[in-house]
């Protein structure tokens, strides 16, 4: 299936350019050899841009040109000559402004969107679909992404056989002629059954496609176009294409490189918060964490359930912020990391000391003040008394609480105090309540807020606005309580900031 077939499309396509006329010799050399015709490296490429001519073929006597036929000096070229410069002029543009597009493009996602789309534009092909390798030794190909194609479409195609598929012998060692062509996927006896099936439903005429490899990475993925009608792209449209994608390759190595690194610290990032929460008697509790993109974030959002010794529970969340007066955007992931060491030595003291929240972040300051000097840290910490219904809690410049009742949603005013770490000594005192049988507490941290306005005060107001007004049916869970919230909010996209939100519904 690898075989170039010799069909063209019915349709006319942009016509290869003929070789372009041999340059005039300089006027006034005497003696001078005459310069032979410029000759294009490889006969599949004649119709492609000017490539460097060979020093071998330079031009002696035996390819001595015709004065007659070069333009005198002064004399205007012919209209012939014209029109070759300016296809060539044409086509040259044309690459760039592709190969900006795609250098401009954000993320892995929108390289590989602008790689289908500027290939879709040179090739005049419709629809397109491409897929990348992930490094190792069994290299399945992710997921692919497509162009003209939805879901149900892109779900078809990856049940071809990647070896008898629009990607047959490209996603290994591709063969010398480095490309694939199928001219016509109805009646090209090496299509096979699956892959013919599939193209008859979704109209696939005609298929393309293209490795994208780099000398030190090797292969990358493949891209495919497709045609609606049988046929094939013309010399021209696929030089084109070629050199694109030789250039696209390193763009692309460097993103999906981006990505898994993005990846693996996102991976570590998840593992520093809890894989799971405890399963207490008369205390049902769910969470919802949204980390921002780590090279965007400028703090760390946690949250916490802790199993404490005497029968009650420890809620805690809270956000540890950057590193310094230099700490901005892109200095996530650090304070990941600060995160991380700050949650596991608050957990520690809320087993030490659980039952006194204003003296479990007393604590925690005062580790940050030792071990993180350069950061400070807002959190809120709950005592929690599942059988008496008792809450005991402090916080430290955290968003209120909001305790949703059968009358309605009130915030627990903690009193005003600075971050943790950010003064010489914190103090603040702790407040204390008791709730009733069906009554959900809601920890959250500013990024929720801010997702419901961009003013902290008018989210928080929201936020509880949107608490008050869920159904009843939603309030009885306490994880569909906090998918209500976070839909109200916006959805769960990553944004600008870390959202942690925590919900415990007193059974």
């Amino acid at each position: 299936m690898t075989d170039v077939h010799p069909l063209t499309s019915p349709a006319p396509a942009a016509t290869a350019l003929p070789p372009a006329p041999p340059a005039p010799a300089a006027p006034g050399a005497q003696g001078a050899p005459a310069v032979g015709p410029v000759r294009a490296a490889d006969p599949a490429r004649a119709a492609g841009p000017v490539q460097a001519v060979d020093p071998a073929r330079a031009a002696g006597p035996a390819d001595a040109v015709d004065p007659a036929l070069l333009p005198e000096f002064g004399e205007a070229p012919s209209a012939d000559l014209q029109d070759r410069l300016a296809g060539w002029l044409s086509d040259f543009t044309s690459l760039q402004e592709h190969l900006e597009l795609l250098a401009r493009a954000d993320g892995l996602t929108g390289t590989l969107d602008a790689l289908l789309d500027s290939g879709a534009a040179l090739l005049g092909a419709r629809r397109g679909l491409v897929v990348t390798l992930p490094p190792g030794v069994d290299r399945q190909p992710a997921r692919p992404v497509g162009l003209g194609l939805d879901r149900a479409m892109l779900g078809a195609l990856e049940t071809v056989p990647v070896e008898h598929g629009p990607f047959a012998g490209l996603l290994g060692h591709p063969g010398p002629d480095g490309r694939l062509l199928i001219a016509d996927l109805a009646a090209d006896p090496a299509v096979g059954p699956r892959f013919r099936e599939v193209a008859e439903q979704l109209g696939l005429g005609a298929c393309y496609a293209l490795p994208l490899a780099t000398g030190p990475a090797g292969a990358l993925g493949a891209a495919a176009w497709f045609y609606d009608e049988p046929g094939s792209p013309d010399e021209r449209r696929e030089h084109l294409a070629r050199r694109y994608c030789e250039f696209a390759a390193p763009l692309l190595a460097r993103q999906l490189e981006a990505d898994r690194a993005v990846r693996a610290a996102e991976t570590l990032r998840r593992s520093l918060l809890p894989g799971h929460l405890p399963a207490l008697a008369g205390l049902k509790v769910a969470a919802r964490c949204v980390p921002a993109a780590l090279e965007r974030a400028a703090n760390s959002d946690w949250y916490d359930a802790v199993a404490l010794p005497d029968d009650t529970v420890g809620l805690t969340v809270g956000s540890v912020l950057g590193g310094g007066p230099g700490a901005g955007p892109g200095a996530g992931a650090d304070a990941a990391a600060a995160m991380g060491r700050v949650r596991s030595a608050l957990r520690a003291y809320a087993v030490l000391e659980g039952e006194d929240p204003v003296s479990v972040l007393g604590d925690l300051e005062l580790l940050l003040k030792t071990t993180e000097p350069t950061r400070s840290a807002t959190a809120v910490y709950a005592c929690v008394d599942p059988a008496e219904r008792r809450i005991a809690l402090a916080g430290a410049a955290n968003c209120p609480p909001v305790l949703l009742t059968r009358y309605g949603a009130n915030f627990v005013e903690t009193s005003l105090s600075a971050p943790l770490g950010m003064l010489s000594c914190w103090e603040a005192p702790g407040v204390e309540l008791t709730a009733e049988r069906g009554d959900v507490l809601v920890l959250y941290t500013e990024g929720l807020a801010r997702r419901f306005a961009p003013n902290l005060h008018a989210g928080q107001s929201a936020l509880r606005r949107a608490a008050a007004d869920a159904p009843r049916d939603v309030r009885l869970d306490p994880d569909r309580l906090c998918a209500h919230l976070l839909e109200r909010a916006g959805g769960g996209e990553p944004g600008g900031d870390d959202l942690v939100l925590l919900a415990a519904r007193f059974e």
